[in-house]
């Protein structure tokens, strides 16, 4: 199987593309500067990519230039995707409660939140169907649930992640008849540097749980909003 996962230096999609490699498949990983000094975890992520005897591949997807977005889809035109998994995202600034709330960094998370993984799908959209697998996985929330919202506050990311769920939902009635599956799934909260230290499970157990619940779906799954645990969350 071949995987595309973004925002696969750190964290969840670290933890991805280590699983991934466990498993035998073809991994494509993607973060917004390799190279960059600021990129923290892109050197774990190349030292993975250095053992893999050419499995896994590093590459360029930054999803404030959408132009990188591009240039990839070209560099892998004769890859087939089966599973392309839209995992990078940013909380925004704290600055996100009411009369307080950061326009510049709101726009920048609806940027990177929902309107690049829309994006992603096409520029990909030709690899996806070259695939066995054809199936969208877009990293959402419950904090972009409205029935789940009893809070408030936190403006910026609770607002990118329900964006994020219509792009998802537009997405499996847009590609239902080519058979490609979308959903939005909650990672449940989970040890990494947005967690926190004091989230319920990590990393690998986020994965683990993850992949389980992504083999089991079908064409008819296509849309769902998908909790850890396997369940439906309201939106």
């Amino acid at each position: 199987m071949n995987i595309l996962i973004t925002g696969a230096n750190r964290g969840i999609g670290l933890e991805m593309v280590k699983y991934s490699m466990e498993q035998g498949w073809r991994v494509f990983a993607c973060c917004r500067n390799p190279r960059g000094a600021d990129q923290h975890g892109a050197d774990s992520l190349f030292n993975i990519a250095k053992l893999s005897n050419g499995q896994i591949s590093v590459h360029i997807a930054d999803m404030m230039e959408l132009s990188t977005l591009q240039a990839l889809s070209y560099e892998l035109r004769n890859d087939p995707i089966d599973l392309l998994i839209n995992n990078a995202g940013i909380y925004g600034s704290d600055k996100n409660n009411f009369g307080a709330v950061d326009v510049t960094s709101w726009l920048q998370a609806f940027q990177v939140n929902s309107i690049a993984p829309l994006k992603m799908v096409e520029a990909f959209s030709e690899q996806l169907l070259m695939g066995n697998r054809k199936l969208v996985a877009c990293m959402s929330s419950k904090m972009g649930s409205m029935a789940d919202n009893g809070y408030g506050n936190s403006y910026i990311y609770r607002s990118s992640k329900a964006a994020l769920n219509a792009v998802v939902k537009s997405l499996s009635i847009d590609l239902q008849k080519q058979g490609i599956i979308s959903v939005a799934l909650h990672p449940g909260w989970v040890k990494t540097d947005m967690g926190g230290v004091n989230a319920e499970i990590s990393t690998r157990q986020c994965v683990e749980q993850l992949f389980s619940n992504l083999a089991e779906l079908t064409i008819k799954d296509s849309g769902r909003f998908i909790d850890i645990d396997g369940s439906d969350i309201p939106w």
